[in-house]
C-alpha cells in the first residue's frame, strides 16, 4: 500500500493507481447528516490529507456491498466537481476496474446535485 501521510494539502490526482487506506465516516446505507437521503455505497475520507476544500481528502467504495468502517484498496479515478472546490476518489477493490458510465452511476445520488468530469490520467 502507498502510504500517503501528510498534514498539508494535496493533489487529489496524486492518488490516481495507488492503493490508499480510506476510513469510511458514512458506510453503506447511512444517512445524510444534513439532507433527507442514503449512502448508496461506503463513502469516507483519507486520513493526514487536506484537500482543496480545506477538509479531509473524500473517497467513494465502489464494489463492497456491505458497511464498512475502514477500506484498503486502488483509486481508480476522480471525481472532479467543476462546480464546487470538493474532489472525490473513486476506491475500488484492487483488480476491479470500472466505466465512466459505471461511476457516474454509482455516485448519482450525490453527485446529481453537481457539475463533475471524472479524471483517470495526471
Amino acid at each position: 500500500m502507498d502510504k500517503i501521510d501528510k498534514t498539508e494539502k494535496v493533489k487529489s490526482t496524486s492518488f490516481l493507481g495507488k492503493i490508499i487506506a480510506i476510513t469510511i465516516d458514512r458506510p453503506l446505507h447511512s444517512k445524510h447528516p444534513k439532507y433527507d437521503w442514503l449512502y448508496e455505497l461506503n463513502y469516507g475520507f483519507v486520513q493526514n490529507t487536506i484537500a482543496d476544500d480545506g477538509e479531509e481528502l473524500d473517497a467513494y467504495i465502489i464494489g463492497i456491498d456491505k458497511p464498512l468502517e475502514e477500506f484498503i484498496g486502488k483509486c481508480i479515478a476522480i471525481i472532479h466537481r467543476t462546480n464546487d472546490n470538493d474532489d472525490k476518489l473513486v476506491i475500488v477493490p484492487n483488480g476491479m476496474n470500472l466505466t465512466d458510465e459505471e461511476i457516474k452511476s454509482a455516485t448519482l445520488f450525490q453527485e446529481q446535485f453537481f457539475k463533475s468530469e471524472i479524471i483517470r490520467k495526471i
